[in-house]
């Protein structure tokens, strides 16, 4: 089973009580679980993270390149300034999906502009916790691309 992570930037383990007319009335466990069963659906292992610190976030990622895993990120608010989280997404070896509940180019301007996005596979945003299922389904057919390239190179 392959393995990916969930990676999740500041202020999301509030879900639920942080502006449910904005992010709805899921909580973060309600997150979590959705992910794990989208994951179990697709063959994936999926681990859900949260944290509000951006050394911490940018650890993680350095993880996942170091061992080659699949990521779906919200990087919430560090979205729109966070080169350093760029860079090290820059340095990615497997899937990157970017993921938002909301649409932020429907919101604010602040949050127009997104420097992860140019460094991901693709962005998925807009669709509640629907998104992160989308993302997940992304990053299964993304990932058995890359597998499937690799067997025709004959690396593994």
């Amino acid at each position: 089973m392959k393995q990916v992570l969930v990676l999740n930037g500041p202020n999301l383990g509030r879900l639920g009580s942080r502006e449910p007319e904005v992010y709805g009335k899921a909580d973060f466990g309600d997150l979590i679980e959705t992910c794990r069963v989208t994951g179990r659906a697709l063959g994936l292992h999926v681990e859900v993270r949260q944290t509000n610190d951006e050394a911490e976030l940018i650890g993680w990622i350095h993880e996942a390149i170091d061992e080659r895993l699949p990521v779906v990120l919200n990087p919430a608010a560090f979205t729109h300034y966070s080169y350093a989280l760029r860079d090290a997404l820059a340095m990615r070896t497997a899937p990157l999906v970017e993921v938002h509940i909301t649409n932020p180019s429907a919101r604010e301007s602040f949050r127009h502009t997104s420097v992860v996005a140019g460094v991901a596979d693709g962005t998925v945003a807009g669709f509640g916790m629907m998104s992160y299922q989308l993302a997940l389904q992304a990053i299964a057919q993304l990932a058995a691309a890359e597998e499937a390239a690799g067997e025709l190179r004959g690396t593994p």
